[in-house]
């Protein structure tokens, strides 16, 4: 079954209806949160019915508090792409907004998942709730499957250490520049795409003509400098990356990927980056001579990186960073 991407439930196609879903925001698409996949899978199959991805854009959280926005691990596009990675058959990422958070609990589940979806089971993290004021609990839910006839799961995220897995412990490990850890809680390597815009030109200068995109809104990495593997169309080129300029104006400043044997025009085309490793933190330097030595330094070492770096995983291998 080819995977099919909506963003409304105004015309779910036929082969979706019937599905078990999977319930939640889902940011960054974990091993927590591929715990709850797996589940899901596990269910469709001895159903022999479709697995779907019920999701929602942007965050919650995004939509009720004030600026800054939240650091996102996976905007609606890479969410889809893990998800269909992951082997699922659908996503549905709903648009959230004020007047969608007002839907009542009861209706969420008579008009989305009974009457749109027609859904055979429902699947959630412990700590999903739903609806207005958020009166849709666990609880509830379990209660609405067995009044409207649907089976419904609660799962507890995968535990590492003395926590579970959350979205919140990788965004404060890529906000520390730990992508190791980060990379690990994931399951995968962390990415992200951004447009490529004409910069200060300062990197070509230098010798290290850079593919500058900028960040989203909330973007919290830690200012540094990475080993990164890119993906432009479908070619794979390896290359050390800066962000932050400490040296130079540092507001708000853009991801600067340095691509190695790589020279070409690419302004305006969309550029996916893959974190491979944390070279160093942000450093200023007595002068350009400094500075050109320590990026030498830092292209060896990503290069060593890179020529080191494996899968973590099926799902990093089917994400395509790794040929």
């Amino acid at each position: 079954m080819q995977f099919t991407r909506l963003s409304s439930l105004a015309a779910l196609p036929d082969h979706l209806r019937g599905a078990y879903v999977a319930i939640g925001n889902f940011d960054g698409l974990h091993r927590g949160h591929q715990t709850i996949v797996a589940a899901l899978l596990q269910r469709a199959r001895a159903a022999d019915v479709p697995a779907v991805m019920l999701t929602f854009e942007p965050h919650p959280r995004d939509v009720f508090a004030p600026a800054p926005f939240m650091f996102r691990l996976t905007q609606g596009d890479a969410k889809a792409r893990l998800a269909e990675a992951l082997g699922l058959h659908g996503i549905v990422i709903l648009p959230f907004d004020h007047a969608f958070s007002q839907t009542e609990a009861e209706d969420f589940v008579e008009t989305i998942l009974v009457r749109q979806m027609a859904v055979k089971g429902v699947i959630t993290g412990a700590d999903f709730h739903f609806g207005r004021q958020r009166r849709g609990t666990p609880l509830f839910l379990r209660g609405e499957g067995e009044r409207l006839g649907f089976a419904v799961e609660t799962l507890d995220l995968m535990d590492e250490g003395d926590e579970p897995i959350s979205s919140s412990r990788i965004r404060a490990a890529l906000s520390e520049g730990a992508v190791t850890a980060a990379n690990r809680l994931l399951g995968y390597h962390w990415f992200f795409e951004g447009c490529v815009v004409k910069g200060d030109q300062r990197g070509r200068d230098l010798g290290y003509p850079t593919a500058n995109t900028m960040t989203p809104t909330g973007f919290q990495l830690a200012q540094g400098v990475y080993a990164v593997r890119a993906r432009l169309g479908t070619r794979l080129l390896d290359g050390v990356a800066a962000y932050g300029k400490p040296m130079f104006d540092n507001q708000r400043p853009p991801f600067e990927t340095h691509l190695f044997d790589f020279d070409e025009d690419i302004y305006g085309q969309s550029l996916e980056v893959a974190l491979v490793g944390h070279i160093r933190g942000q450093e200023v330097f007595s002068g350009l001579d400094e500075l050109i030595t320590a990026m030498d330094r830092d292209s060896r070492k990503a290069r060593t990186l890179l020529a080191e770096a494996e899968p973590l995983s099926d799902l990093d291998a089917k994400l395509g960073f790794f040929g």
